[in-house]
């Protein structure tokens, strides 16, 4: 077999693991992915299988880690999860938002695990590495399976997404809440239509996303707002955060956490040649207001008072993920 090629391994189902696609995009760039479909948003949708469902994260808020997919349509520039693709030696640029490598054998994976005796029914966030309501969905519903496995065992789930998609699941989503808990967390960084087209190119509008909490509020589920991430410079404005608090308060949402864009390495790379091309009066800032991922702890505390004032005059509280 030629090494551009992903050998085929009976124990996983005929299928490469994530492993193997590391390997064969290593030794062929994306040449090495023979078997990925190409659909209509031009991307490319490579299937694997995985021998294990959830991860344990390390520093982070949450333990315990799920990624129905690795990539994300969505192609948002500021995207942390950019840096991931280096460990699949894809690139944090194009390659996350047209190579889609879909885990297509997640959801048994996951019913594995989560039926073990040792397994104590620990909170599981959905969509920390890639959106899990990115258009595929609709065709693979791996999320919408893997709801169903932790609402039958009662175990608790927080989700995190910029997919309107997510209403399509209230049904399993309202039985995970009356078994376990479920927290819903949409995330729209901002209303304002330009940044929206340029900075989050594959998403649903902003006022979509808002209508779609407001379902999931209606539903009796617990959702909120992510005003996340603010983008300095971009969506960082009085007007634009105002305008931002004012659409949320609109649209009956009370609860919305904010923050400031981080660029960890393997992003901000790809974030300062975006600006760049997009926004290059703002280069230079960048260089002065991150000398580390965070912004400077000055700048971010400027821009919470600005977020603190808005969100006290419209009525919107604060909400930690």
């Amino acid at each position: 077999m030629k090494s551009s090629q992903i050998p085929l391994f009976p124990d996983v189902g005929g299928l490469p693991s994530l492993r193997d696609v590391a390997d064969a995009v290593r030794d062929a760039g994306l040449t090495g992915l023979p078997d990925a479909r190409r659909r209509a948003d031009d991307a490319r949708y490579q299937e694997v299988q995985v021998r294990g469902a959830i991860t344990r994260a390390h520093g982070m808020p949450f333990k315990w880690a799920l990624n129905p997919y690795r990539g994300c349509t969505h192609a948002c520039e500021y995207c942390y999860a950019r840096k991931y693709q280096r460990h699949l030696a894809l690139g944090a640029s194009d390659d996350f938002s047209t190579v889609i490598l879909v885990k297509t054998n997640l959801p048994e994976v996951l019913a594995r695990e989560l039926s073990r005796s040792s397994w104590t029914r620990e909170a599981i966030a959905i969509g920390t590495a890639t959106d899990p309501y990115q258009p595929i969905e609709g065709h693979y519903q791996l999320t919408r399976r893997s709801i169903e496995i932790c609402a039958r065992t009662s175990t608790p789930v927080s989700i995190v997404t910029k997919g309107p998609m997510i209403v399509r699941d209230i049904d399993v989503l309202a039985q995970l809440a009356g078994r376990a808990s479920c927290r819903i967390f949409v995330s729209v960084p901002s209303v304002d239509e330009d940044a929206w087209a340029t900075l989050e190119p594959g998403t649903a509008s902003p006022l979509q996303r808002l209508r779609a909490v407001r379902q999931l509020m209606d539903a009796g589920l617990d959702a909120s707002v992510l005003m996340m991430p603010l983008v300095p410079g971009i969506t960082t404005s009085a007007s634009a955060i105002e305008r931002t608090f004012r659409a949320i308060a609109e649209a009956g949402v009370r609860f919305a956490g904010a923050g400031v864009a981080r660029l960890d390495a393997g992003v901000r790379e790809h974030f300062v040649a975006f600006l760049a091309r997009e926004y290059p009066r703002l280069v230079d800032g960048y260089a002065r207001l991150y000398t580390s991922q965070h912004a400077s702890p000055r700048y971010a505390r400027d821009v919470q008072r600005v977020v603190e004032t808005f969100a006290a005059r419209f009525g919107v509280q604060g909400q930690q993920a």
